[in-house]
C-alpha cells in the first residue's frame, strides 16, 4: 500500500476492526516513510454474475434492477420499501447462493414471482403479466388457477 502523502510503499498497520457496514475490514496504518497516519479498507472481491438475456446477450447482474420491478408490481398495493428491500435482499441471496457465473432470465424471472407469490398476489399477477408476456385473458387464468385451487382447498 503506498502512503498518500509521500508515495512510499512501506507502511505498518496499527489497528485493524470491521467497518460500521460489515462489509469491509477498516485498518489505520502509519507510513515509515514520512510517519503519517491513514485510513484503508479492504472488501472481499465480489464475483459478477451475470445475466443470460433471451437473445443470448449477457448482462450483469444487477439488483436496483430486481427492486425497480418489485416496485412497479407492488404499486399502489399495500407493500412497503421495507418489504420490497428485504425480498430484492433475498432474491439477491439466492442468485448468488444458486449460481456461479451465470443465470439465465428465466430462471431470475422466476426466483422473483417465487417471492412476490408470498408477498402478494396482484403484484404477482402483475409481474407474471410482463414477464410471461400474457396475450389475453385466457393466459391470467391459467396463471391464477394453481393459486385459485389452493385457497378453495384451504379452510377458512
Amino acid at each position: 500500500m503506498k502512503c498518500p502523502f509521500c508515495r512510499v510503499d512501506n507502511d505498518r498497520v496499527i489497528d485493524s476492526r470491521s467497518s460500521q457496514d460489515g462489509l469491509a475490514i477498516r485498518r489505520r496504518r502509519e507510513c515509515l516513510g514520512c510517519a503519517r497516519r491513514f485510513t484503508t479498507y479492504e472488501r472481499p472481491e465480489e464475483t459478477t454474475i451475470r445475466v443470460v438475456k433471451k437473445d443470448g446477450s449477457r448482462v450483469p447482474f444487477d439488483r436496483d434492477k430486481i427492486r425497480r420491478g418489485l416496485e412497479r408490481a407492488c404499486w399502489k398495493r399495500s407493500i412497503n420499501s421495507r418489504q420490497i428491500e428485504r425480498a430484492t435482499v433475498a432474491i439477491e441471496n439466492d442468485v448468488y447462493r444458486s449460481f456461479d457465473t451465470e443465470v439465465e432470465s428465466s430462471q431470475l424471472g422466476k426466483l422473483v414471482l417465487e417471492h412476490l407469490r408470498d408477498l402478494d398476489e396482484v403484484a404477482f399477477v402483475r409481474f407474471a403479466s410482463v414477464y410471461r408476456q400474457f396475450n389475453d385473458v385466457h393466459d391470467f387464468f391459467e396463471e391464477l388457477r394453481p393459486m385459485l385451487d389452493e385457497k378453495s382447498r384451504s379452510p377458512r
